[in-house]
């Protein structure tokens, strides 16, 4: 027989759930967010240095060298950035499916199927 009782209780469950899981990836997104602008900044500035250095060079191979030392500066400074951002998503998408994991594994469990594993796109 059916039970609202319990329907009324799986359904507030499963609310409260979407609820968390959704202010938690707002506040993901918006630490993400926060991160790339102040990436951008530091860029920004940093360029803006360079060039005011780079206007005051007085030989070719000055400008040569200060080009290259700030072209390896900044591809190591982005290659850094965008480890971060992506460890940054890779924990937001954990955080987001965690919730679901248990519920999702028990009612597989309660089909008495199995969940195949996931493979790789082919390419």
């Amino acid at each position: 027989m059916f039970n609202f009782d319990d329907a009324n209780k799986k359904s507030k469950e499963a609310v409260d759930t979407a609820l968390r899981t959704y202010s938690d990836t707002a506040r993901g997104f918006q630490a993400i967010a926060a991160e790339a602008a102040e990436y951008s900044k530091k860029s920004f500035q940093d360029a803006v240095t360079h060039f005011e250095t780079l206007a005051g060079a007085k030989s070719f191979e000055a400008v040569f060298e200060l080009q290259t030392s700030y072209v390896k500066s900044s591809y190591e400074s982005f290659v850094s950035e965008a480890t971060k951002l992506g460890e940054m998503y890779a924990d937001l998408a954990k955080s987001a499916y965690k919730p679901y994991e248990a519920p999702i594994a028990a009612a597989v469990a309660k089909t008495g199927r199995q969940v195949p594993p996931a493979t790789p796109a082919a390419a």
